[in-house]
Parts: C-alpha cells; structure tokens; sequence
C-alpha cells in the first residue's frame, strides 16, 4: 500500500471501529507520539497500538472523517493528512468536531512512525472526560 493509502485505511478503521483491524496498520517497532495530548508518552510498537486501539474501542462515540486533504512530500515514504472527526457521543447525544493533523512515515506499507496532533482537550470534554485522563481514551 502507498502512504496514501495507508493513511486513508487509518481514518476508516477508526471511523468504522474496525479497532482489531487497525494494529496490522503499523509496524512491530512503530512509534506514535501524540503531541497535544495530556500525556506525551509515545505508543511504540504494536502491542501497544493494540491496548491504545482496545481502549478506543470502548469509547461511546460514533463519528465519521470530514474534510479529508492528503498531503503527499517530497518523501515517498512521508504522507500528511488534515481532516476532522465529526460526531457524537452515543451516551448523551452530544455532538463534537475534532480536527487532526497525522504525518505518518510510511515503510513496505507499515506505519513506522506517527505524529498525530489532535484537540484531545476538546475530545476528553466532549466524551466527559478530565482532559488529564485523554491519552488512554485518544483516538488515533
């Protein structure tokens, strides 16, 4: 798969809750950093995109990806996706618009690297969750 299309499988696993499916994304010794969530700990490796995935899966939303613009580099290896996730909160009804940018480095099809920034602020409250408990329930 190209980056593109690895990226673009990305946001659908996530949006369609394919939660199993999306650690096959990445390679064995990934790293994902999330830079604007409470904890800046990155996820490396599978097994740990595979917990991070678990506990999104237990996430009472729905939503889809809006606004989708794939930025390919100059780097065959590097893509760059904007979009949003918009949805709500399957529990309270709730709505909410969560605005991403993922720069993944993509090798034989893998992610191998990750940079994801998202509003997780504006996700932990919309969920109603403290904004120092996000890391564990951040969507990818």
């Amino acid at each position: 798969m190209t980056p593109r299309e690895v990226f673009e499988r990305l946001i659908a696993g996530v949006t369609g809750g394919d939660w199993d499916a999306l650690p096959g994304l990445y390679a064995e010794d990934a790293v994902v950093v999330h830079p604007m969530a409470a904890s800046r700990e990155p996820l490396v490796g599978r097994e740990a995109l595979r917990r991070h995935f678990a506990a999104g899966a237990e996430l009472p939303v729905r939503m889809s990806a809006r606004d989708v613009v794939v930025h390919e580099t100059a780097d065959p290896e590097v893509v760059i996706g904007e979009f949003a996730y918009v949805g709500e909160v399957t529990t309270t009804g709730r709505p909410f618009t969560v605005r991403n940018v993922f720069v993944l480095r993509v090798r034989d099809g893998l992610i191998v690297e990750s940079r994801d920034y998202a509003d997780h602020l504006r996700f932990g409250v919309a969920i109603g969750r403290p904004p120092a408990a996000d890391a564990a329930g951040s969507m990818s």
